[in-house]
C-alpha cells in the first residue's frame, strides 16, 4: 500500500508539473492533498509534502490554490508561512482555510480582523475555536455579521468586556442580541442589559436560562408597578433562596400589598407566607400558623401587623380560602395548572382588588394556557 501511494504521488506531481490545463491540474493537486491527509507521513515525508505545498500555493492557477485551501482547509500539514501566504490570496482561496486552519496563530487572526474585510472576519468568528484575545479584537472591530457569527460560536472565548462591546456597539439589532442571549453561558451584568433589549421571546429565554439576581428583577420591576420586564411573581418562583429575596424585596421598598396580592392569587402561597413573615417582622414559621392554623383571626392579626391597607384585607382572604379550597380538593398546589386553577376560582368570587392588580390578574389568566383547551387543540 505504501509503495502503490508513493507511486501515486509520483504519478500526481508529474501531472502538476506537466499539464497545462488548470482543470486538469487543479484534480491533481486536490488527489495529492488528499493522499498527503490520508496517510500517515514520517517526518521525512512531511518535510517533503510541505515542500510540494509550497509550490503549490505558488501556482499561477486560482483553481489550483483553491483546490489545496478546501481539501487540507483543517489540516495541520499545511505550514504557518503556507497559511499566511494563502490567507492574503483572494477569497475562494483564502476563506476555507481561515475558517479552519489550525496554522495560525492567534496574532495572525488578529491582523486577518483587522485588515477590515468582513467575510473574512466572519470565516474567523466562525472558526472551531477563538481564542479570548481574537473574540476581543472582533467584538471591538468586527463587522455586524461577523459579531453576530462570534456571537452565535460557543466555541469562541467571549469575554464579559467583549460581550458589553458588542452590545455597546449592536445592541440596536435583534439578531445579535438573540445570538449573545442563546449563548450557553452570560455573565449576569450582560443578562441584566439584553432583558432590557429583546424580544418577548428572547427575555422569556433569559429569565428562564440564565436566572437572575433578585437585585436584577427588582431593578427591572420597579418602574411599572412590579408588572415590569421581568414579573417579580414569575421570578420568585424560581428563586433557591425565597427568604432572601423577599428580604431584597422589602430593602427596595418592592414588597407591597399588591404584589403579595398577584403572588396570592396566582398560588404563589410561599411568597405570600414569606412575604408576610417579612413585613410583620415575625419568624416564617409563626407567620404560617397565623395564615393557616390560627382559626380566622390568625390572617387578620399578621396582616395587621405586617402594615397591609385595611380595605385589602378581605381581597387576601379571599386567596386565603380558594388556596386551602383547591388543597382540600386534592389540587397539586406547584406548578402551572394549579396557578391557573387558582386564578379562575380567584377572580371568580369578583373579590375587592385594586383595578390595576385585577388587570394584571386576567392577564396572566390570558397568558396561561388552559388544560382543557389544550386538549381541544390537541385533538
Amino acid at each position: 500500500m505504501t509503495a502503490y501511494r508513493a507511486r501515486l504521488t509520483e504519478i500526481d506531481i508529474h501531472r502538476l508539473i506537466k499539464a497545462t490545463d488548470e482543470d486538469e491540474r487543479a484534480a491533481a493537486a486536490h488527489k495529492l492533498c488528499r493522499s498527503m491527509e490520508r496517510g500517515g507521513l514520517s517526518g521525512e515525508e512531511r518535510e517533503a509534502a510541505q515542500k510540494i505545498l509550497r509550490l503549490l500555493a505558488n501556482d499561477a492557477a486560482e483553481l489550483v490554490r483553491r483546490a489545496m485551501a478546501v481539501t487540507l482547509k483543517a489540516s495541520d500539514l499545511i505550514p504557518r508561512d503556507v497559511a499566511r501566504r494563502l490567507a492574503a490570496d483572494v477569497d475562494s482561496v483564502a476563506l476555507p482555510l481561515i475558517g479552519f486552519s489550525p496554522a495560525f496563530s492567534d496574532e495572525d487572526l488578529i491582523e486577518i480582523v483587522q485588515a477590515g474585510s468582513s467575510l473574512r472576519q466572519v470565516a474567523v468568528a466562525g472558526r472551531p475555536r477563538v481564542g479570548r484575545d481574537v473574540a476581543d479584537c472582533l467584538a471591538e472591530t468586527g463587522s455586524e455579521l461577523a459579531v453576530r457569527t462570534l456571537a452565535a460560536n460557543d466555541n469562541a472565548d467571549v469575554s464579559e468586556g467583549a460581550m458589553g462591546r458588542c452590545v455597546d456597539r449592536f445592541g440596536s439589532s435583534p439578531e445579535i442580541v438573540a445570538a449573545i442571549a442563546y449563548r450557553q453561558v452570560l455573565p449576569l451584568s450582560i443578562t441584566e442589559r439584553l432583558v432590557e433589549l429583546a424580544s418577548a421571546t428572547v427575555r422569556e429565554h433569559l429569565i428562564t436560562r440564565h436566572a437572575l439576581a433578585p437585585e436584577t428583577a427588582i431593578r427591572l420591576a420597579a418602574f411599572a408597578r412590579e408588572r415590569a420586564t421581568v414579573d417579580l411573581v414569575d421570578q420568585a418562583a424560581d428563586q433557591a433562596d425565597l427568604p432572601q429575596f423577599v428580604a431584597n424585596l422589602n430593602v427596595r421598598k418592592a414588597l407591597t400589598g399588591s404584589l403579595l396580592l398577584r403572588a396570592l392569587a396566582r398560588g404563589q402561597m410561599g411568597l405570600f407566607e414569606h412575604g408576610m413573615a417579612e413585613l410583620a417582622g415575625t419568624p416564617h414559621a409563626r407567620a404560617w400558623l397565623m395564615i393557616h392554623d390560627a382559626g380566622p383571626l390568625g390572617l387578620k392579626a399578621i396582616y395587621d401587623r405586617a402594615g397591609l391597607p385595611p380595605r385589602l384585607f378581605h381581597a387576601f382572604r379571599a386567596g386565603v380560602d380558594t388556596w386551602r379550597s383547591l388543597q382540600a380538593e386534592g389540587a397539586d398546589t406547584a406548578g402551572d395548572a394549579f396557578r391557573q386553577q387558582m386564578l379562575q376560582r380567584f377572580l371568580t368570587q369578583r373579590p375587592n382588588a385594586p383595578r390595576d392588580d385585577l388587570a394584571y390578574l386576567m392577564e396572566r389568566l390570558d397568558q396561561a394556557p388552559t388544560p382543557a383547551r389544550s386538549a381541544v387543540e390537541a385533538a
